[in-house]
């Protein structure tokens, strides 16, 4: 009789996408150019129209037309009154959610939900996350904390199998570590040269934004995250705003936008606060005490930069570290950084718009991992 041999290895084939209906495929478009549009739907529909051309997306049986009605069905978009009087097309919560979500698989990848607080410190103690450590129980230990199986195995060595004995000796407990909370405020510049050079800078800072947000609110739901836009002055936005963020013909009021932040966070008991602050411009304007605005396009002003410092000064002294994402590589506008990040001793990143996204991420995966002290 012989005998079957098993054969182990690789099987190589060519690659094969994964099945998409018609409208999925679709719809994975859309949410990428109604995130540039800025929840324009009519010109998103347009861009939409421009590529089937070029690259048939559609098919006899399935067109854009019949893609519209779908979306309509699924509650997607809705009929409403638009600012110039017309009726028309616009995104829904829904289609909101679904951006968020896309922003988070495509910068952070895929991340499933976890329980809430899942923030870790770095002491070790009573608390409620399990490190994998054990050592000698001690007593003021909760019984619950005692690690039964490793108990057990302690008393057969120590004691042998034949008479079962249990001695304080044997108990150990597992190390547990804190759960943080952290309170994070980002801050987007919004000025005008955000879309200057030819390059968009908006989309990818309302990218990143939208993912943060869906990542707090799913995975660290006790945490809080405030988002701040600042141009010539600062102004908070709700979550639900983020895809119709838009530039606007502003300088940059740094100042404005770290006083709003401080305010913020001032109001939060959170232990652990940050400031995360994406900009590619040098600030470029001041409000003054009588309401006029001090504006200075040429080069670093002395007297708006000195403000800036003082600004970063002052968060360090009440432990609210900056974190400076800088979408610029001009010589100047680094020295800048450096000057301002030295006054809060917080960090600085030189980055283009590729890569931001996972930056951000990991930045706050390791502030949330410890206790921010100035």
């Amino acid at each position: 009789m012989k005998k079957k041999v098993l054969q182990k290895g690789f099987v190589f084939k060519n690659y094969e996408t994964p099945h998409q209906s018609p409208f999925d495929k679709l719809f994975d478009i859309f949410k990428e150019l109604i995130t540039h549009t800025s929840g324009d739907f009519d010109e998103a529909i347009d861009w939409l129209r421009q590529l089937d051309v070029e690259y048939q997306l559609t098919t006899p049986d399935y067109t854009i037309d019949d893609f519209i009605e779908d979306l309509k069905e699924k509650g997607f978009i809705q009929e409403t009154l638009l600012p110039n009087g017309k009726k028309g097309n616009t995104i829904t919560a829904k289609t909101e959610r679904a951006i968020r979500q896309q922003a988070l698989n495509q910068i952070f990848g895929n991340i499933k939900r976890k329980g809430f607080g899942n923030h870790k410190s770095n002491g070790l103690g009573k608390g409620d996350e399990h490190s994998g450590d054990y050592r000698p129980y001690q007593f003021g230990d909760a019984f619950d904390k005692v690690a039964m199986t490793e108990s057990i195995r302690n008393s057969q060595i120590n004691n042998g199998l034949i008479d079962f004995q249990l001695t304080e000796d044997d108990l150990v407990v597992e190390e547990t570590q804190h759960k943080s909370q952290m309170s994070t405020v980002l801050m987007i510049d919004i000025s005008h040269s955000m879309i200057l050079y030819g390059e968009d800078r908006i989309t990818p800072a309302k990218k990143v934004a939208m993912a943060l947000a869906e990542l707090i609110t799913t995975r660290y739901p006790k945490d809080s995250l405030d988002i701040l836009v600042f141009g010539n002055d600062a102004w908070t936005i709700k979550i639900k705003d983020l895809p119709y963020l838009n530039v606007g013909p502003y300088h940059t009021n740094t100042v404005a936008g770290l006083q709003l932040a401080l305010d913020l966070l001032r109001r939060k008991r959170n232990t652990n606060k940050q400031i995360f602050m994406i900009t590619d411009g040098k600030p470029s304007c001041l409000r003054l005490p009588d309401g006029r605005y001090y504006k200075d396009s040429n080069g670093l002003n002395p007297h708006i930069t000195n403000k800036c410092y003082a600004m970063a000064q002052q968060a360090r002294k009440l432990h609210m570290p900056i974190t400076t994402f800088m979408i610029a590589k001009d010589q100047y506008l680094m020295r800048f950084v450096e000057e301002f990040t030295k006054a809060n001793r917080g960090k600085a990143f030189y980055t283009g718009i590729k890569g931001l996204g996972e930056m951000i991420f990991e930045d706050y995966e390791t502030n949330r991992k410890k206790r921010i002290k100035g």
